[in-house]
């Protein structure tokens, strides 16, 4: 297709004689045709969708002459912006610290198509490591004195899925 995207191609003459006597009409504003070449019509390049997740589109210039001058701008840091394609947005999900206390979070690739890759590793038994979620990592209960004066504290599970198991005596 001679005319490109937006437009209407028609040939009055199709032989193989008769070249360049196509006429290109854009489909948005068919006041606007040419013959033998394509024709320039007004379009808006973000009705394509062509920033990606995370990512908003600004077409500053819908008018007829502009082609490939739409920003793409980071829903999370207005400041990273590209002309003509998806802006590199990142997205350290460790920021909102889904792992919690007890643990350390790893985030190995920070982008926004890469979401729920980070790492919890337990601080006091780094072979316990989950992908996605937080890890259930070993509690000693009895470490921080709930019992209160004059009691022991006896944790009989500090393994990894006990909580809240621990007896005062």
């Amino acid at each position: 297709d001679p005319c490109g995207a937006g437009q209407t191609c028609a040939d009055p003459n199709p032989s193989p004689a008769s070249l360049k006597d196509f006429t290109c009409t854009c489909d948005k504003d068919t006041s606007v045709q040419t013959t033998g070449t394509a024709a320039t019509c007004e379009v808006d390049e973000c009705a394509a969708a062509p920033c990606g997740m995370g990512q908003s589109c600004v077409d500053p210039n819908t008018g007829y002459a502009s082609q490939h001058d739409f920003v793409c701008t980071c829903d999370n840091d207005k400041s990273i912006t590209k002309t003509d394609g998806p802006a590199t947005c990142s997205k350290d999900e460790c920021s909102t610290d889904p792992c919690g206390a007890g643990q350390t979070c790893a985030d190995p690739n920070p982008s926004l198509t890469s979401l729920k890759d980070f790492t919890c590793t337990c601080d006091k038994d780094t072979s316990v490591q989950t992908t996605g979620t937080a890890a259930t990592c070993e509690v000693d209960e009895c470490a921080a004195a709930p019992c209160g004066m004059g009691q022991s504290c006896v944790d009989p599970n500090t393994g990894y899925s006990s909580q809240h198991d621990f007896v005062c005596t």
